[in-house]
């Protein structure tokens, strides 16, 4: 193989990886705009230095030399002085440091604990031990309302049950944009997730904006079965995203980092 052709290979796996990135670290940061910063820079230290990839296959590196960068940079979140997003600050700061993001790692990205140990820098078994703390941390934060935007009667009615489970009130279920509002203003949730697309063909996507423009803002999960359609970096996007067909895990996992924060991204169709 020659220096070119492996050049190629490299640029076209970094391209396939640039939205999950992206994903992770909006997820990671609570923010579009600081997560897409983090993103952009490891990409760019990428583009100056190969070798940090060395050793790691692309993707792996890829979200460790991401990691490295946000690190270094103490980690931020997106911050907030008042209400929910004070309360989802205190959440963040009693974590156990790296939990939450190992988690991230491993139910939302789709990585094995090796490559979590590899891309937070530590042991196989500390990264399992991180995922395992994550998911008894989060399962002790406060309880909240879930309003559900899902016109597939099964997907709904198991998304309702994952999310009855984790101990929160689902304010019903909406199939359309009118019914998402309608059931919104009657009975105002704590988070909202939302298929895109609905069964009248109409936009779950409008749906949630109208939602936000009459209730305010708050934590938003979009469900899509093209995720890498809407991390383009075009437009504004959600910073929480997850993948149809999706898991029990990622359901949680989303749910649990969604209600840490006060307000999330939305797309505007």
């Amino acid at each position: 193989m020659t220096d070119a052709t492996q050049t190629r290979s490299i640029s076209d796996e970094l391209g396939d990886n640039i939205p999950y990135l992206r994903r992770f670290a909006r997820a990671m940061t609570g923010s579009q705009t600081s997560g897409d910063t983090f993103a952009a820079a490891a990409l760019e230290a990428i583009l100056v230095d190969r070798s940090v990839l060395e050793g790691l296959d692309t993707k792996t590196g890829l979200f460790k030399v991401l990691y490295g960068i946000w690190a270094s940079a103490g980690a931020p979140v997106e911050e907030g002085e008042s209400g929910l997003q004070a309360k989802a600050q205190k959440h963040l700061s009693s974590l156990t440091n790296d939990s939450r993001e190992a988690l991230l790692l491993h139910t939302i990205e789709g990585f094995s604990f090796e490559e979590i140990a590899q891309i937070v820098g530590v042991e196989n078994s500390e990264a399992e031990e991180l995922v395992r703390i994550a998911r008894r941390e989060m399962a002790d934060s406060a309880a909240g309302s879930v309003m559900i935007i899902e016109d597939e009667a099964i997907i709904a009615m198991d998304i309702e049950s994952i999310v009855a489970e984790m101990g929160h009130r689902v304010t019903g279920v909406a199939r359309t944009r009118a019914e998402a509002v309608k059931l919104g203003k009657a009975d105002v949730p704590d988070l909202i997730l939302a298929d895109i697309q609905l069964a009248d063909n109409s936009s779950g996507i409008d749906a949630v904006n109208d939602l936000l423009s009459e209730l305010g803002m708050r934590p938003v999960i979009f469900i899509t079965a093209f995720p890498e359609r809407l991390l383009t970096g075009d437009k504004p996007e959600p910073a929480f995203l997850i993948s149809k067909p999706y898991t029990v895990d990622q359901v949680v996992s989303a749910v649990s980092q969604a209600m840490f924060f006060s307000s999330t991204e939305t797309l505007n169709a």
